[in-house]
């Protein structure tokens, strides 16, 4: 019995003791970083929620659980940072081609997300303006009509944009703005030589955006690549891919990636 309560009072020693480093690291980076240029626009890639869920026994479904719920915690981060926009990549075109079983779950999750901030009165405090991004088309009805809900409703915000990129491809994405473009010229709207940067530009899904590039996009799991996330908006982003699954992301993770970002020199090929 005696063995078993030092065995308790040590593991409480070692947690308490980790608290307190973290606490100490975090009081650091946060001097570190307070007074230096933060980013207007943070993209994030969330990836590795199934591998978390593998790491610790769960079902897949509790991974795509605990990330979704993760989001709030990176939108209060993000407003102490005075950040205004953030884009997270929750479903591509290429997720379709998961298990119809898997698919079904995580639009239930989104559905489920969206009403819960419908309701919130955070994010009305907050004047957050959501939007969604992708072939809106191919989503489910219902979260097609959340959607549309959560929008009309934050349609006059604009202290912090939420863009959710659903059935989402950068390919697919540009393609669409082409198509868009090409009508405008058959139309006899637009001279094809007048196209340019700014012509696409202006038929992105991001171009509702005060800034449709983000100066950041964070990736989650240790993957090292974009996987077909804001192809044309991403030009002169600076890419961060962090070792760690999107479940367990921390306060500290963005601050480390915010302290690095600081360090760069951003010149955009100038």
């Amino acid at each position: 019995m005696a063995r078993e309560i030092c065995l308790r009072l040590s593991d409480l020693g070692r947690d308490l003791n980790n608290r307190f480093t973290y606490r100490i690291y975090e009081y650091v980076l946060w001097h570190q970083i307070r007074d230096g240029p933060k980013p207007y626009h943070v993209a994030v890639i969330l990836d590795g929620n199934r591998r978390w869920a593998e790491k610790h026994g769960l079902p897949r479904l509790m991974g795509h659980r605990f990330g979704v719920d993760k989001i709030d915690s990176l939108l209060h981060w993000l407003k102490d940072l005075n950040v205004k926009s953030l884009t997270i990549y929750v479903f591509s075109t290429e997720n379709f081609s998961r298990p119809q079983e898997e698919v079904n779950e995580i639009m239930n999750l989104v559905e489920e997300k969206l009403s819960d901030l419908l309701s919130s009165s955070e994010i009305h405090k907050m004047r957050i303006k959501v939007k969604a991004i992708g072939r809106l088309d191919l989503l489910p009805p219902r979260l097609g009509e959340m959607l549309q809900k959560i929008e009309d409703a934050t349609r006059d915000y604009e202290n912090f944009y939420l863009n959710i990129a659903l059935a989402y491809g950068g390919r697919a994405e540009i393609v669409d703005a082409t198509r868009k473009i090409a009508e405008e010229v058959q139309q006899g709207k637009l001279n094809p030589s007048e196209i340019d940067e700014e012509t696409i530009e202006r038929h992105l899904y991001t171009a509702y955006l005060p800034r449709s590039d983000p100066d950041m996009i964070i990736r989650t799991s240790g993957e090292e690549r974009l996987s077909n996330f804001l192809l044309w908006q991403s030009a002169y982003s600076e890419l961060f891919f962090l070792d760690v699954y999107w479940p367990d992301f921390r306060r500290i993770d963005l601050w480390r990636a915010i302290r690095t970002y600081q360090g760069r020199e951003r010149r955009s090929g100038k």
